[in-house]
């Protein structure tokens, strides 16, 4: 498989310094599916191109899989024996490929350069080639994909057969983009983009491969307006990396908030609804004098890093059904490094919330932060008995979408929710039914406070209720703010 970088940035070969690779010599580096070799077809001071061509060894690549599959790992989609061997691994490009551009051209790809570091934080001429790229949804795909990043886009389908037309495209393209950008971001877009138009990664997706994405979509990632489809297939559709990675992308500034030159950033990336969210859980929580705090659900934590902080805060549990969100958080508050006074702060639990547990009595308050719409409908008296009946804490902070504000994001298709697990979103008049309900049926007050943008026809984005059970007043969340992300 192929790919070339070709730039007319006059003296043109200074791409060898940016790439660390001589344009007068040929490099081999071995990576764990083959081999791959840097040269360059062309090398003046008015054009110059890089070539990067991976040989893809079947019986390596077969080794690989082997060994992760007795790790525990999900066989590949090739799982009968010929197929392991006969594929078209070995000729288009996919995430084979990204992998070995990591590889290879590591420096690039962080921007950085030893002799020419000026040059490496400037836009240059970019011509760059797939010719045979493995593409699950077409040249428009690839189109939706790199588009909207500044390049211009040239991808043809490659036909099944030239002699039969009829029989129409092959579900490979040949890709040409076009551009003036920086070499690094230009090779984190490829790093990205290759396995999310291949959809089918050839290794196993831990959950460091979320923080991959990040570091590599950083500056670009969190405006694209197809980050859902990018982050769900980069990471295998793996649900619960995937909505990780897209609440850590609602806090990510965009590119157009970190240019000074830019002008004032557009509304939707002002303030994000995932910091909004947690800024008026967190102002309930604070009012609510609790010291005891649950944190019911708590994925990878984002929540619990801003407890932390809070002195008011002695004691904070987070739990969820989940054992791996749980080791997700245990390394985003890095419990291992914490002083021995925060480590005694601070537990993690697994537990479900349809079930009692007794370890969740006792508490001043918990927070349902996006819980509930993950619950089946059958099971919502089930958890409002565990967490209203059996725990009962004092205080009980709940958030969750307004399913009538989902009109107002353009890139969410009609009568579609916010996330493939939801199993519903509320209404306003649904979310007021139930929380009075449960409200009167467990001897608590409840409040209502919109959280984001108070549109004036849908209402806001999320809504939050504040159950009180010693009728301790608690302040107003956020009534108005900024912020659209979902």
């Amino acid at each position: 498989m192929l790919l070339t970088v070709t730039t007319t940035h006059e003296p043109a070969t200074d791409l060898g310094y940016l790439l660390v690779k001589h344009p007068d010599r040929m490099q081999s580096f071995d990576v764990p599916t083959g081999t791959a070799h840097v040269f360059y077809p062309e090398a003046s001071d008015q054009r110059c191109t890089a070539a990067l061509l991976l040989h893809v060894d079947p019986a390596r690549l077969t080794a690989a899989r082997g060994a992760r599959r007795g790790r525990g790992s999900t066989p590949m989609p090739e799982s009968f024996t010929l197929g392991q061997y006969v594929n078209d691994r070995p000729y288009a490009a996919s995430s084979l490929l990204a992998a070995a551009l990591a590889k290879v051209f590591r420096s690039a790809l962080r921007g950085e350069s030893r002799d020419r570091p000026e040059l490496a934080g400037t836009a240059l001429p970019l011509i760059i080639r797939v010719p045979v790229l493995r593409c699950r949804g077409g040249a428009a795909l690839a189109e939706r994909l790199f588009t909207p990043l500044g390049w211009a886009v040239s991808a043809r389908g490659i036909p099944l057969d030239e002699r039969f037309p009829h029989w129409g495209d092959s579900r490979y393209v040949d890709l040409t983009l076009t551009g003036s950008l920086r070499l690094a971001d230009a090779l984190n877009h490829l790093y990205v983009l290759l396995p999310v138009l291949d959809d089918a990664k050839h290794y196993w997706v831990a959950p460091d491969e979320l923080d991959k994405l990040l570091r590599a979509g950083e500056g670009w990632l969190a405006g694209h307006p197809e980050r859902r489809l990018i982050t769900r297939r980069y990471l295998a559709h793996r649900r619960l990396l995937a909505r990780q990675a897209l609440d850590r992308l609602a806090d990510e500034p965009t590119s157009a908030d970190a240019d000074p030159d830019a002008g004032p950033p557009a509304p939707a990336h002002r303030q994000p609804l995932a910091t909004l969210r947690r800024a008026a859980v967190l102002t309930a929580l604070v009012d609510s004098g609790a010291r005891r705090v649950l944190d019911l659900g708590c994925g990878d934590g984002a929540l619990l890093t801003e407890l932390l902080a809070q002195r008011q805060f002695t004691e904070i549990v987070g739990t969820d059904v989940s054992a791996r969100a749980l080791e997700l958080a245990a390394r985003r508050l890095r419990l291992d490094r914490l002083p021995a006074r925060q480590q005694e702060r601070v537990k993690l639990w697994q537990s479900a919330l349809t079930y009692r547990d007794d370890r969740l009595r006792g508490f001043d308050a918990a927070v349902l932060m996006e819980v509930v719409e993950h619950v089946d409908p059958a099971r919502l008296p089930a958890f409002a008995d565990v967490v209203f009946g059996h725990a009962r804490p004092t205080t009980v902070v709940l958030t969750t979408p307004n399913v009538e504000y989902n009109v107002r994001y353009d890139d969410l298709p009609a009568g579609t929710l916010r996330h493939p697990d939801h199993r519903f979103e509320w209404t306003r008049a649904e979310f007021a039914d139930w929380t009075s309900r449960v409200a009167a049926a467990y001897g608590y007050q409840v409040d209502r406070h919109p959280v984001g943008d108070l549109d004036d026809e849908v209402g806001p984005p999320t809504q939050l209720a504040v159950f009180r059970r010693d009728g301790v007043a608690t302040g107003p969340a956020t009534e108005t703010s900024t912020g659209v992300a979902r």
